[in-house]
């Protein structure tokens, strides 16, 4: 197998594979292709970002929004946990979303001591928005792959959610 240290980790002593090697080769260990795909990932994750509706917020505050948006109301700490940040960093992210007219701040009916966190109607159209940009972006891309790359795709989808919910 071709391979070559790519310059940013070589310290890390992570050897790639060229573009030309074939996936088993480029496979050939846990942390080569754990780096790989830790990279080809974000590259993915940093290209979908850039497809979202018109809005000023930090790639922070739209996650908070977006975890929001998919489970609906929840305090505070439950943000925190889903977004695995301290509830102070929550608390200075909130209310930038809150000064934007996106998220609302309501008593707990079930607890007084804590606050509620709902999105607007500005925040959920949005949302939609997003959703609607990045879906129709990878759609294309996707729609591109032969049968052989879609059952790929689905598997190693599978995987990521698996790893992701690790």
């Amino acid at each position: 197998m071709e391979s070559r240290i790519h310059p940013k980790t070589a310290a890390l002593g992570v050897v790639t594979a060229l573009p030309s090697a074939t996936p088993d080769q480029a496979a050939t260990n846990t942390s080569e292709i754990s780096h790989e795909f830790r990279l080809a990932n974000g590259r993915l994750a940093r290209r979908l970002r850039q497809e979202t509706a018109e809005n000023e917020l930090g790639s922070g505050q739209f996650s908070a929004l977006g975890v929001l948006y998919v489970h609906g109301p929840l305090t505070l700490t439950e943000l925190s946990e889903f977004e695995r940040v301290t509830p102070p960093s929550m608390t200075r992210t909130v209310k930038c979303l809150v000064d934007a007219g996106l998220v609302t701040r309501t008593d707990s009916a079930l607890d007084g001591r804590k606050i509620v966190l709902t999105t607007t109607d500005a925040a959920r159209e949005m949302m939609t928005e997003t959703r609607k940009r990045r879906d129709a972006w990878l759609v294309q891309r996707v729609a591109r792959l032969s049968p052989e790359q879609h059952r790929a795709l689905a598997a190693a989808t599978l995987i990521m959610k698996e790893l992701a919910d690790s």
